[in-house]
């Protein structure tokens, strides 16, 4: 049983831009965003897809649109793929949340730790782990030996990726994952990374990483 995902992160939203969490916030993708979205579409276009599954959230749901309108594929929201929840710290920066002091801060390094630790009223990374790679595994029972596309957030994509590599998910702290860009799993008994955070398909320059 194997299943080649396509794993997509929305494009770009005002918040991203600034580094916000924004968790379950329902922004809608900026004008660079629709762009990345119709250039992972164009790019996707040419990969026989049996499956699109998004989060239902706009910025996603936005972007899988998209790549649906380019294939033609099948297309479903799946609330496994939501970001996770930060809580009262929805809507801030990293810098913010430090900047209120006291238990904010003091439990913020505990978070990038701790996977098992949740933002105040949010959700831990570990909860958003097994979600995910529940429908994964949902998936490759339903779709073995085809190609699916997931159009999710951050923490989502990086959870799945820890759970193929086999390391801890605070260790994917270490992976960036730039808006609008495409990575691809084999998932299957023993998981492959084939490609993380390409952003090929709309120019080398154009990541937030080389700027």
């Amino acid at each position: 049983m194997s299943l080649r995902l396509f794993i997509v992160r929305h494009g770009e939203t005002a918040e991203n831009a600034r580094m916000a969490y924004l968790g379950l916030r329902d922004e809608p993708l900026n004008e660079t965003g629709r762009r990345q979205a119709e250039c992972a579409a164009e790019a996707l276009s040419r990969i026989k897809i049996r499956l699109i599954a998004s989060s239902p959230l706009r910025r996603s749901a936005d972007t899988a649109a998209r790549i649906q309108a380019a294939s033609g594929a099948e297309f479903r929201k799946d609330d496994r793929l939501r970001e996770g929840s930060f809580g009262d710290w929805e809507g801030l920066t990293r810098g913010e949340v430090l900047n209120r002091g006291g238990r904010d801060a003091e439990l913020l390094l505990q978070w990038e730790e701790n996977p098992s630790i949740a933002p105040p009223g949010g959700e831990s990374g570990e909860d958003v782990r097994r979600r995910v790679v529940g429908l994964v595994e949902n998936l490759a029972e339903e779709f073995s030996g085809a190609s699916v596309v997931l159009v999710s957030h951050v923490g989502p994509i990086k959870a799945l990726l820890s759970a193929a590599l086999g390391i801890t998910s605070g260790a994917s702290r270490r992976l960036f994952l730039d808006p609008g860009t495409i990575s691809v799993v084999e998932w299957s008994d023993r998981p492959i990374v084939r490609l993380f955070n390409s952003h090929a398909h709309f120019g080398w320059n154009s990541a937030r990483w080389m700027e």
